[in-house]
């Protein structure tokens, strides 16, 4: 199935590991040029050697997406330097967890203000484009109780409602904006593979309530991601795509 995305260009935020790298990595194999930031450069020149190898254009820029002032200018340079956005894709997380009061600021300015940040800085150029798409990263602890309920659940359910307030706003301007909430999703050197050596007992009390008996893997959730970012799913919109396997048992209306 041609996706449609031969010549567009997104950006992703997050983009040199996990879920985030194989987005920015199925977005390329697809024909889309990419561009991607991360917190940390070191995982940079990798990413972007397998991007470029995939025939397309690639850059990447260490910045933090809490910072507002880097990130739109790093949004602006992309946009001046390949002539438009089409699609953005908010994958970022701080990953806080703990109820502390830092942990709530982290998780507000990275995870939902660094997407709003994004979306923002992103729109006078999606507005222009004829295939615009907006996904934010979410999660199913944004839908249910676990162990991740306090900052981290509620802003990922934050970011849900937000993205949908976008798709209905931005209809008429035909820029669509859906969620993706993975369930547990393990790669080496991810929080889970850290849980796992770490907190095993955790560990395989996660891996016991998934009736598939396994994790999910980041290319699961890039292909999700994808299709949602590409003209293939040009009238969807306002959607939050649950990835996890059946771990999550209550029905989404």
């Amino acid at each position: 199935m041609d996706l449609g995305l031969k010549g567009l260009t997104a950006l992703v935020t997050g983009g040199t590991r996990g879920i985030g790298r194989a987005i920015a990595e199925t977005l390329a194999g697809e024909g889309a040029d990419v561009a991607i930031c991360a917190r940390n450069a070191d995982g940079l020149p990798g990413a972007l050697k397998i991007l470029r190898a995939r025939g397309v254009k690639a850059e990447g820029t260490a910045l933090d997406v809490a910072d507002k002032a880097t990130l739109e200018s790093w949004v602006a340079s992309v946009a001046k330097e390949w002539g438009g956005i089409d699609i953005v894709v908010a994958n970022v997380s701080a990953l806080a967890i703990g109820p502390d009061e830092d942990n709530w600021r982290k998780s507000f300015e990275t995870d939902l203000m660094g997407a709003v940040r994004l979306v923002n800085a992103a729109m006078p150029h999606l507005e222009k484009s004829k295939a615009a798409a907006i996904v934010t990263i979410s999660s199913v602890s944004g839908r249910e109780i676990d162990f991740a309920a306090g900052p981290y659940g509620t802003f990922k359910a934050a970011l849900v409602h937000y993205t949908q307030g976008l798709a209905y706003q931005l209809a008429a301007k035909n820029i669509r904006a859906n969620s993706v909430s993975p369930g547990n999703t393990f790669f080496e050197g991810g929080v889970w593979d850290q849980i796992k050596s770490g907190n095993p007992e955790l560990y395989k009390t996660a891996l016991g309530l998934n009736p598939t008996g396994r994790m999910g893997t980041p290319q699961e959730m890039a292909n999700a991601v994808v299709f949602l970012a590409s003209p293939a799913a040009s009238f969807v919109t306002g959607t939050n795509l649950v990835v996890d396997g059946a771990l999550t048992r209550g029905v989404q209306l």
